[in-house]
């Protein structure tokens, strides 16, 4: 369900009379609130082993259980993209991150209890302190790595995923699949 559908009412003061102002926000007609649906900045990573394979994940939860994933998440308050990344492969993964390079980015929409969140993922490349150890956490479900001219874009559950993955095999393999 998209924002304008899921919130019927004033935040601040419980009006009805909370209406469509634009294409991002409701405007409370009664007491003036605004509300904007700005996106929400997630970060995943890019991972390669000594093989040049891609470390790729099985996502434990919804949306998207059961399907490909990156390891990554989304970015709290106060805190940078770049350490997002690295409490997130700290969180999914008990990984300690040694290298952090900002790749490029790619919008999605992410639904999470019944509201589709409009994101803006930050793709990194990541070198990790100990590859050998990775130990499945959190929201993923397993974790292994794939060679680069065996991944599948379809395999990924996510929009914005399935996106970068054909982008990084444009960079790294000079073609998509």
């Amino acid at each position: 369900m998209d924002f304008f559908e899921k919130f019927q009412f004033c935040p601040a003061c419980g009006s009805p009379f909370f209406i469509k102002n634009n294409e991002k926000s409701k405007r409370c007609q009664q007491c003036g609130f605004v509300f904007y649906m700005n996106a929400s900045a997630a970060v995943a990573a890019f991972i390669l082993n000594e093989k040049n394979e891609l470390l790729v994940c099985k996502r434990k939860k919804e949306p998207a259980k059961n399907t490909w994933d990156l390891p990554g998440g989304f970015v709290d308050n106060n805190e940078t993209a770049e350490a997002a990344v690295k409490r997130e492969l700290a969180e999914e993964l008990h990984a300690e991150t040694v290298q952090v390079e900002y790749l490029f980015s790619e919008p999605n929409e992410y639904e999470y209890s019944d509201l589709v969140v409009p994101t803006l993922d930050l793709f990194f490349l990541c070198c990790l302190k100990d590859e050998s150890q990775l130990i499945p956490s959190d929201d993923v479900e397993d974790c292994f790595y794939v060679a680069l001219d065996k991944l599948e874009p379809g395999y990924f559950g996510l929009k914005s995923i399935r996106k970068a993955i054909i982008r990084f095999l444009e960079l790294n393999l000079g073609k998509a699949e």
